[in-house]
């Protein structure tokens, strides 16, 4: 057996040991350290209760008995803090053999002094980026987790809350009643539509009115151009609730709007701008296309005139009318170069909720929904299951269906766009 073998069995039997045996003492003892703090916790029977407490979610009700939220964390935490042992003990395993490798070739053991060079030159980006990533796997890897979990749960009031209750591992029914259980599948697949045709038309009508706003301002016959462009980016720069509150109040029942009319007697009743299912999904389309179409004429000013104005002369000698030159040089050329927005956008408005909640509270009420409104859509819902009603287990499994459509679209949109696969072509 040669001595780098030799090494790296060392430390494979306890941490450290192939340091020891490299004479590298200061690396050896933190190596060890670390695997006697493990085995104590193991002892302690800290490793038994992670396992435990996430197969079963605790076995004793009551208020003093099992809290099975609270296990079902403290497990995730501490299936994190394993991974993270495991990841040490094969660094420990490769660097025992690569510093045994360097001795054979006639170096010397690495001082405490060498190690600390060492990590401030070859591995100074790791050093740097592990805090990050210690807060990501912490902070946002460790709640996705928890959410997806939740999704298997019957985690929900009355009689599944902790403290007092347990909660159990239902498998995969939550997703079963989503999909056909009387109530939740009319309101799953309600919402889930309208959910769709909000993404897709605030999406396109954002993006083609504030094109049409950039043509506009940027035409040779216009004039007080910085004027119009000024008063166009007003609605933008206002804070989005502000607005929002402004429109509720606004197109509210007895709000100014109808009061207006009726006083002029341009109508005999009241509209029910917000309390009507239709009118109410039309208004809200609309009031988001007002506050977020200056955004894109912003964008789009800048890149209206950075196009080389030689190929609108080119095509003006072809004889191309302005309609040709709009659908095959200007869409095109704004289109590669904000297609990672514009997808951006679209999985930005699936899950919308401000302006939702804000506008309408997803109101008007649906007596065939369970918990939502007949403008509520998937984020909004669960909002409600979970702060309204407490059903955790149907918002995880909603929050899931979610995460699968906006990711894929999202993977699909951004591999086959042309702003990734022809990156010269401007």
């Amino acid at each position: 057996m040669n001595n780098i073998k030799k090494a790296g069995i060392l430390s494979t039997l306890f941490m450290g040991l192939g340091q020891f045996y490299n004479k590298e003492w200061f690396k050896g003892i933190i190596y060890a350290l670390i695997e006697v703090i493990f085995i104590v916790n193991a002892l302690n029977g800290s490793l038994y209760m992670t396992f435990w407490g996430l197969i079963t979610l605790g076995e004793t009700k009551g208020v003093k008995g099992d809290h099975s939220i609270n296990l079902l964390i403290n497990s995730l935490m501490a299936i994190i803090v394993l991974g993270l042992f495991v990841l040490v003990y094969f660094i420990n395993i490769k660097d025992a053999k690569e510093a045994r490798k360097r001795i054979e070739a006639g170096e010397k053991a690495e001082s405490i002094k060498g190690t600390l060079v060492r990590l401030n030159t070859t591995y100074f980006p790791h050093v740097m980026m592990a805090p990050g990533a210690l807060l990501i796997l912490f902070f946002t890897f460790l709640p996705i987790l928890f959410t997806t979990l939740i999704a298997f749960t019957n985690f929900a009031a009355p009689y599944h809350l902790p403290p007092g209750n347990l909660v159990d591992w239902v498998g995969f029914e939550n997703f079963v009643k989503l999909v056909t259980l009387p109530g939740w599948k009319e309101t799953f697949f309600g919402v889930f539509g309208w959910t769709l045709v909000w993404t897709v038309a605030t999406t396109v009508l954002n993006y083609f009115g504030g094109l049409g706003l950039a043509l506009l301002t940027n035409s040779k016959d216009i004039k007080f151009k910085k004027l119009w462009r000024t008063l166009f980016i007003v609605p933008y720069a206002i804070p989005a609730f502000i607005s929002l509150l402004t429109f509720r109040l606004i197109l509210s029942g007895p709000g100014p709007l109808n009061s207006t009319l009726l006083q002029f007697g341009w109508i005999s009743e009241k509209i029910p701008f917000l309390t009507d299912p239709t009118l109410a999904k039309i208004v809200v389309i609309v009031v988001y296309m007002w506050a977020g179409s200056p955004y894109w004429m912003a964008l789009m000013s800048g890149i209206l005139t950075n196009i080389d104005a030689s190929l609108y002369e080119a095509s003006d000698i072809d004889g191309a009318s302005k309609w040709q030159q709009f659908t095959k040089i200007t869409v095109p050329m704004v289109l590669f170069q904000t297609a990672p927005l514009l997808i951006m956008t679209f999985a930005h408005n699936f899950n919308n909720f401000g302006m939702i909640y804000l506008l309408n509270s997803g109101n008007p009420a649906n007596p065939v929904y369970k918990q939502a409104g007949s403008t509520d859509i998937l984020i909004s819902w669960i909002y409600k299951m979970t702060l309204e009603k407490q059903w955790y287990g149907m918002a995880a499994a909603v929050t899931i269906v979610i995460f699968l459509i906006v990711a894929t679209f999202a993977v699909i949109g951004f591999t086959q766009t042309k702003s990734f696969k022809e990156e010269d072509m401007i």
